[in-house]
């Protein structure tokens, strides 16, 4: 979860404002779920110096820790966990290791040095501003790690007509609501979307006793795996609406029904007293935005080279505040790697320029990371993560290209499905002229 303020006053001074107390550490991470944890805990392991993880949310785990259902820890820890359990697992080891974990505080802006040029002798300390139960206070580091995560776009966001009733969640709302308030939901629930996460929303509105009237998307098909979009429909009774539009939320007071329009013109009506808006994720990108670090125009998210790098000298990004969004478990992987970096970089203070952009073309949305250096690391995980707006199958092929010459060329191995990651081989950084234009990944 995001550790930023909804403020939009950003202190930029040399110093902490007036009643600050002032403090350092060697490595601050921002954002306490599984890719800040597991970051902190490697680099505390790896002997860093002081490790600081800060996070606005009064509870440190990320969003794992309201998902109750299992499948957690697969990727990375190889033994299926429950959300709490996985978040528990991380907060247990970056504590463990000797990190300092404080909830509850929120970075409302930065102060002092953040993204200017880096001297020949390694740049001054970062300083961001912080607000929590201790008070005020400046926060100095030597690197800045940001792990602030994703979230839904609510329904406001999605400009969805109609009245405010009650009744409407995204799925984060709705998971807090049953798991962790334990209340009442309601009798009958229309899902808007059709992806992994969303079949995670039914089965917590099935815990909860409520019928699920439809699952709605926009999309041909459903993009979550074979199994789950077959389990709901058959051993559920879920109906699956695909090419169909959410027109208007209905009821005053209370839902009383969505409006649906299908892409063959029909319109309907179903009747419901819940909706629960699913995907459509954003990264968490204030504080980043704050500082003036560079956002990627796909994804988002901070700009990153294949070292996490973003554009701000000492400050790295890493898990799903640059892909929105990929599995917990990738996260955490992510997290332990750029704890390398971070410590190359409190050694050498280097900082690469001059990086050349990584581009796709549409149907393909974004791709992270999207800065390369010919000359220096592959990616995190040896690959490149795609997003596509629309289905290809498999007879496709990822093209690389760099100012009209081929670098690469691969046939996509299972097809590409809006909402679920593609990934594309790091195998032809080193063909690349450090000089030339952007890269671009195209599909044909």
């Amino acid at each position: 979860m995001s550790a930023t303020s909804d403020r939009d006053a950003v202190s930029s001074g040399p110093g902490p404002g007036p009643g600050r107390r002032r403090r350092s550490v060697d490595v601050l991470v921002i954002g306490a779920g599984p890719a800040g944890l597991a970051a902190a805990e490697r680099l505390a392991a790896s002997g860093a110096g002081t490790v600081e993880v800060v996070d606005r949310e009064e509870e440190a785990g990320g969003v794992p820790r309201h998902c109750f259902h299992t499948g957690f820890g697969l990727r990375d820890l190889h033994r299926p966990m429950s959300g709490p359990a996985y978040a528990r697992h991380w907060r247990d080891l970056a504590t463990g290791a000797g990190a300092t974990l404080r909830t509850g505080v929120s970075v409302t802006g930065w102060a002092g040095h953040h993204g200017r040029e880096v001297s020949p002798g390694g740049p001054g300390p970062l300083t961001v501003e912080t607000t929590g139960p201790e008070g005020l206070e400046s926060l100095s580091a030597g690197a800045v790690v940001l792990a602030t995560g994703a979230r839904e776009r609510p329904r406001g966001a999605r400009l969805v007509p109609g009245t405010r009733p009650a009744g409407v969640f995204t799925t984060g709302e709705l998971q807090q609501a049953v798991h962790l308030h334990h209340q009442r939901i309601g009798l009958r629930a229309v899902v808007i979307g059709a992806e992994p996460v969303s079949y995670s929303a039914a089965r917590t509105l099935r815990s909860a006793g409520v019928e699920i009237a439809a699952m709605v998307t926009e999309q041909p098909h459903h993009q979550s795996s074979w199994a789950s979009g077959l389990g709901s429909r058959l051993r559920h009774r879920v109906p699956l609406l695909t090419g169909t539009t959410v027109t208007e939320l209905l009821g005053r007071g209370r839902l009383t029904g969505v409006a649906l329009r299908h892409d063959d013109g029909r319109t309907t009506t179903v009747g419901c007293d819940t909706v629960v808006f699913t995907g459509d994720w954003i990264p968490d990108h204030e504080l980043a935005r704050r500082g003036g670090i560079i956002l990627d125009r796909g994804t988002r998210g901070p700009a990153v080279d294949t070292a996490f790098r973003t554009a701000a000298p000492g400050v790295f990004a890493v898990g799903n505040l640059l892909h929105a969004i990929e599995p917990a478990g990738t996260a955490a992987r992510e997290g332990r790697l750029v704890a390398g970096p971070v410590l190359r970089y409190l050694a050498d203070g280097a900082w690469p320029g001059g990086q050349v952009p990584v581009e796709v073309d549409a149907p393909l949305r974004w791709v992270a990371p999207n800065r390369i250096d010919p000359r220096g690391p592959r990616p995190p995980l040896g690959r490149f993560t795609l997003r596509t707006a629309r289905s290809a199958d498999r007879l496709s092929f990822l093209l690389v290209s760099q100012d009209g010459r081929v670098l690469h060329r691969e046939r996509l191995r299972r097809g590409a499905v809006p909402n679920r990651p593609l990934y594309a081989s790091a195998d032809w950084i080193d063909r690349a002229d450090p000089g030339g234009g952007p890269i671009v990944i195209s599909t044909g």
